[in-house]
């Protein structure tokens, strides 16, 4: 018997965010959308996805309204994160910090500091100096212990990300 493909017989809101958030490639996605990617072309290079299924998770996430198709220079759209997407960050954040305590034997890859005062940010988003929970804008992504240069991929989005940036900063190439 072939296993469902969806969750529709669920009423859990676990079971139906997965609905939006659940398929393969989809947190990396929105992930990347975090660090400023917004071009079709800049997803596909930095993740390799296949442009079939790029172009379905983008199709959903906008449907949804995680992400916003807005035009952009030189008319190529570009998706940018919608006030509900902002409200995943939580949930990337706390995953990559459960990923950094049990699969970073390095330590973290990225850190994420405070832009006003460039405290480090605990699991939870507060600023190890001034206490505050920092909002998205505010965060600082950077280099941590773990990045290893000679590990990343060669591409010039990879390059951009690679150093201290703002998130949701558009990230054009």
């Amino acid at each position: 018997m072939p296993l469902p493909n969806d969750y529709a017989s669920q009423s859990c809101s676990v079971a139906r965010a997965l609905e939006i958030v659940g398929e393969r490639w989809t947190l990396l996605i929105i992930r990347d959308a975090f660090y400023g990617v917004r071009r079709y072309g800049d997803f596909v290079t930095h993740l390799d996805i296949p442009r079939a299924v790029l172009a379905s998770r983008l199709k959903t996430l906008v449907a949804e309204g995680v992400l916003a198709r807005e035009p952009g220079a030189g008319g190529h759209d570009e998706y940018a994160l919608t006030e509900k997407g902002q409200r995943l960050w939580p949930v990337l954040r706390e995953l990559m910090s459960w990923g950094d305590a049990f699969y970073a034997p390095r330590g973290p890859r990225r850190m994420l500091t405070h832009a006003t005062d460039g405290g480090k940010l605990d699991g939870d988003g507060r600023c190890a100096i001034c206490g505050e929970v920092v909002s998205v804008p505010e965060t600082i992504s950077e280099p941590g212990p773990g990045f290893d240069p000679a590990e990343r991929r060669d591409d010039p989005v990879t390059a951009a990300i690679g150093h201290p940036r703002r998130l949701l900063e558009p990230l054009h190439v």
